[in-house]
């Protein structure tokens, strides 16, 4: 089926540089009149772990929703390996707050189930001990090889988590999406499950874009740290229907799985600065101002924005 014309053009417009597996243009998201995502840009290697946090309504779930593909951008590009995105496919991988399990499946069944509907109508039942084999070797990754036979209930919310990961792992995803993933869990379970998702990170040389209100968590998991927030001002004066932008891009270091780092003084330092950039009503910088650290970085503003007046 033909695209339509505006969708054409806009993909002849853009130019995904190399090395970049997620890529957003120009992204706006607006419901009503009210503008929630305000001109995202982002481009992601392969490889990366991208830590998204901000205020509470600034459009962090909307956002990842967008790159899931549940729903579509207002305008702009969104490319996940030179493809425009388009519906959820198996590409990218999901793991939410509320594990997604069916409660009448046991934990093996549950994360066969993705692979079992890729087969259907034909090919499940010849492939059925394949792709068994296949979910064991992922319950078996994620420390749940004692529990194939359980039902979701049996579990506690770290366990359940575990195997809602590897629900989405058995689908080879080129980027997982998780939002929220540890929010309901206690302190002690999810500080456990930080490390656990490091360790399977570095094997499997996984994209992560991960969504978090906690700071400390965020700048303890990610290699690169965004924030995204509605606090900030431009050229387009007071009254602007001005939706959430990036406002801090950090490149951050692949540290060793030590919950050491988090007592650090510039860890610290680290987590005031994004408080201060990001969630700070009271603070707020010019769309000039962004503290876009990373080298991938880029900003597309028109002359407007940028202007400075007296009234922003």
């Amino acid at each position: 089926m033909a695209e339509k014309p505006d969708t054409q053009e806009r993909r002849l417009a853009v130019t995904i540089p190399n090395g970049k597996l997620l890529y957003l243009e120009n992204v706006y998201k607006s419901y009503g009149e009210k503008c929630v995502l305000d001109d995202i840009d982002l481009a992601v290697r392969a490889g990366e772990f991208c830590s998204l946090v901000g205020p509470s309504g600034c459009g962090k779930s909307t956002l990842l929703r967008i790159i899931l593909g549940q729903e579509a951008a207002t305008t702009g590009s969104v490319f996940i390996a030179d493809e425009s995105v388009g519906l959820p496919d198996p590409a990218r991988g999901i793991v939410f707050q509320k594990y997604s399990l069916y409660p009448h499946l046991t934990v093996l069944e549950n994360v066969m189930l993705g692979r079992d509907l890729e087969q259907w109508p034909v090919g499940g039942f010849w492939r059925r001990s394949e792709i068994r084999q296949e979910a064991e070797y992922y319950l078996e990754q994620v420390k749940l090889s004692d529990c194939f036979d359980k039902y979701p209930g049996e579990l506690s919310g770290g366990m359940q988590q575990r195997a809602a990961i590897a629900q989405a792992l058995i689908k080879r995803p080129k980027i997982l999406l998780m939002d929220e993933p540890f929010g309901a869990l206690d302190p002690g379970t999810r500080e456990h499950l930080q490390i656990f998702l490091l360790e399977l990170w570095e094997k499997y040389k996984m994209t992560i874009f991960f969504v978090t209100h906690d700071l400390e968590e965020a700048a303890f998991l990610a290699t690169r740290l965004l924030v995204l927030s509605q606090f900030y001002t431009d050229g387009r004066g007071k009254g602007a229907n001005r939706g959430s932008r990036i406002v801090a891009d950090y490149p951050l270091p692949k540290h060793a799985l030590s919950t050491d780092a988090k007592t650090s003084a510039e860890f610290g330092e680290l987590i005031q600065r994004v408080r201060r950039e990001g969630f700070d009503p009271a603070y707020v910088q010019h769309v000039t101002e962004f503290n876009l650290r990373h080298p991938d970085s880029f900003r597309t503003v028109n002359h407007d924005e940028c202007k400075r007046l007296e009234e922003t």
